[in-house]
């Protein structure tokens, strides 16, 4: 009943919540995007996009469609491979962020491992800036990392295939109150992080005090910090811990704009590795709406 590839561009619009975007990562116009989508719509007889000139936003129906969307395209993704023949092997060097560890990564990486039992899957855990420098000297093979839209990276590092796209927020205990007349407390990753790195930029720009409460490399020091009401946080919108809330416009905090999360890719280092590279990254961009929900053994400390 539902086409592959129309439940494939649907996947990537509603990841990117961008046709211009979804086309761009599809390498297809964005006409043939809206035409996907659009016949996609005919065949559910539903309406899974909201649209205007200004956003895209996923309809109720659409919203419920994601599920649906995922597991066809997953079933026919293991069916190819089992009558094809073909099975991956070798060393996968896969470096990903705290942040993605924590959601619902894990159930993506489960499943590629049991459709390629072959291939030695290796995760590094890391800050996004400590990723790409071991992607750079060919220490690793795949990233999934976060960078700001508008530094894409420098001549001799890879563009990337954009997951999704998402803003970065200010988040703290719920019951936080901050100072206005005091330095701002933050709660930061050390460097080279991207948030940490963007927090500081934007209240230096907008001539707001600040003070570090807390620096830890992991997350979930971060998340323990703030939830004592040690200070704030930037972080990504859809990807806020439990127990931590946005803070509201009457904070009176500069607003910190957009992050990508992406994927790289290293230097070759055979057709095994990149076979695998490829095919984990596949099931990422298939998958990209789970990163955008907490795992559901997550709990709080």
């Amino acid at each position: 009943m539902f086409d592959p590839t129309q439940l494939r561009t649907f996947l990537t619009v509603a990841q990117t919540l961008s046709f211009t975007q979804a086309a761009r990562r599809l390498g297809v116009r964005q006409s043939t995007v809206s035409q996907q989508v659009r016949r996609l719509e005919e065949a559910a007889g539903r309406q899974l996009f909201a649209r205007d000139t200004h956003s895209v936003t996923l309809t109720e129906d659409g919203e419920a469609m994601l599920g649906f969307a995922r597991t066809i395209l997953e079933a026919n993704e293991r069916a190819a491979s089992w009558f094809a023949g073909t099975r991956l092997r070798g060393r996968l060097r896969f470096g990903a962020s705290e942040d993605f560890v924590l959601t619902r990564l894990p159930e993506i990486l489960e499943t590629f491992r049991r459709d390629h039992p072959e291939v030695d899957l290796e995760l590094t855990v890391e800050l996004s800036g400590t990723l790409q420098r071991r992607l750079a000297a060919g220490r690793l093979d795949l990233v999934l990392a976060k960078r700001r839209p508008d530094h894409p990276g420098g001549p001799q590092e890879p563009p990337g295939r954009l997951v999704w796209r998402d803003q970065l927020v200010w988040i703290g205990s719920e019951r936080l109150r901050l100072d206005p007349h005091r330095p701002l407390p933050l709660v930061v990753f050390p460097p080279p992080a991207v948030t940490r790195a963007r927090a500081l930029e934007v209240l230096e720009q907008h001539g707001r005090a600040w003070r570090v409460t807390c620096t830890s490399g992991s997350l979930n020091g971060l998340v323990a910090a703030a939830r004592a009401g040690l200070g704030v946080m930037a972080h990504t919108s859809g990807m806020i811990p439990p127990g931590l809330v946005r803070l509201p416009a009457r904070a009176g905090l500069p607003e910190l704009g957009g992050i990508d999360v992406v994927l790289l890719h290293g230097a070759a280092r055979g057709s095994a590795a990149r076979g695998a590279a490829e095919a984990l990254a596949e099931a990422i961009l298939a998958g990209g709406d789970r990163l955008q929900a907490p795992a559901a053994t997550t709990t709080g400390p």
